[in-house]
């Protein structure tokens, strides 16, 4: 069962494996044009590599923002299904009331205790924390980036 303890995600192979490779290749290059220039050696080569490793290091954080910001507007279209559903009403007048990050929190909530902490999170201005710590009936999102 998913709650506020246990509710974040890694992906293994990105953070743990990915990444550091990326940042490892990255210094490597860097050191290894630094050992060029020191030693009178040509550049050109390690500069090569150094171009290379950046994209490489840059090319999964792209990846991941691009994810995640789809993923906020999958949320955000889901958020007015579902208040549609349970309202019958338009979502966009709470919607401009809300942050993202309050949207993307009150998307855990269960269908009965949306409205009330969609209210509360609007009168108090909760932030995503708050609302996440508040809500007893997780509706659990395991497909997320």
């Amino acid at each position: 069962m998913q709650n506020y303890k246990n509710h974040t995600r890694n992906f293994a192979a990105h953070n743990f494996v990915l990444i550091p490779l990326a940042l490892i290749f990255f210094l490597w290059t860097v050191a290894d044009l630094i050992h060029a220039f020191m030693g009178g050696n040509d550049y050109l080569s390690p500069l090569y590599h150094l171009v290379a490793a950046t994209l490489l290091v840059l090319l999964p954080f792209v990846a991941r923002y691009y994810g995640l910001k789809n993923q906020d507007r999958i949320i955000r279209l889901e958020m007015r299904f579902r208040y549609f559903e349970l309202t019958g009403k338009s979502f966009k007048e709470k919607e401009s009331k809300l942050r993202l990050s309050q949207i993307i929190a009150l998307r855990f909530a269960g269908d009965e205790e949306l409205l009330p902490l969609m209210e509360k999170a609007i009168k108090e201005n909760l932030k995503a924390k708050e609302i996440k710590m508040a809500i007893t009936n997780w509706q659990e999102d395991n497909r997320r980036v």
